[in-house]
């Protein structure tokens, strides 16, 4: 199984037939540019798209990448709602919360339901998106999520047994310690950890605390030190004290930089 990390949440998983991309998000206002996380050039032989939740960075892409690849979307139950007699998503690059765009393909769940799709099990995981602190110069708006409003919309982790591994990614999401002690018997954690000077993910020592409860063989630090507005380094951590930090915990840690696989 071959892992490849593209800044924010976005990784393509490689393992037999199956190629999934995780949050098909664009470069979130980086310049004002949207550019795709996940390079086009992957796009076409991608077989399932797992979206985390409805913000920019994490779902810009995902209706071009699915009609390029014909690929199914699996996601929250949240993101669908019927319209006018049509299953419609949230719409990717819709202002505010509209229901405007139809997929052929989709597969949606709930925290804590399972369903099974073309030999995968996949396991809804709870996940909570924070408040987001938008800062221009000196100017900041701090945005909440709520039902009115787009930030973090149908937030949710995945559980995914494939070809006999565990992995769970858990998108954009505060520290859910009780929920997740459950969670156990991991071959790889995907989590972020970029939450300390804009609290809408875990920061190092929550996302160290995620990974005592849920004691992973692997894990894969993300959404920090990304690119947006006009920072080269917005969500800032220091990816090298998580790591040390982890492995202290007799776990080993991959710091994957953009386009940077590994294999498990």
């Amino acid at each position: 199984m071959k892992i490849t990390h593209f800044l924010y949440n976005a990784f393509l998983i490689e393992s037999g037939d199956k190629k999934i991309a995780i949050d098909p998000g664009g470069l979130m206002f980086y310049y004002f540019r949207f550019t795709s996380l996940i390079p086009r050039s992957e796009w076409e032989d991608i077989t399932h798209i797992f979206v985390t939740h409805g913000d920019p960075d994490h779902y810009w892409h995902a209706d071009r990448m699915a009609a390029v690849s014909q690929a199914p979307i699996i996601c929250n139950k949240t993101m669908l709602k019927e319209v006018n007699g049509k299953n419609l998503m949230l719409g990717p690059r819709d202002k505010g919360v509209d229901f405007t765009t139809e997929f052929e393909k989709y597969y949606t769940l709930s925290v804590d339901e399972t369903i099974e799709v073309d030999g995968m099990s996949i396991t809804g995981v709870k996940a909570t998106h924070g408040s987001l602190i938008i800062k221009l110069g000196p100017f900041s708006k701090t945005i909440i999520p709520g039902p009115e409003a787009r930030i973090g919309w149908g937030a949710i982790g995945f559980k995914i047994v494939l070809d006999g591994k565990i992995i769970v990614n858990l998108g954009d999401t505060l520290l859910h310690a009780q929920e997740w002690k459950l969670i156990n018997s991991l071959d790889v954690l995907m989590i972020p950890i970029g939450g300390k000077a804009v609290h809408n993910t875990m920061d190092v020592p929550e996302a160290l605390q995620a990974v005592q409860i849920m004691r992973p063989k692997l894990v894969i630090p993300c959404h920090y030190n990304c690119p947006a507005f006009f920072s080269e380094t917005y969500n800032p951590a220091d990816e090298d004290e998580f790591k040390k930090a982890v492995e202290k915990l007799g776990i080993q840690c991959a710091i994957l930089h953009k386009g940077e696989s590994i294999n498990v």
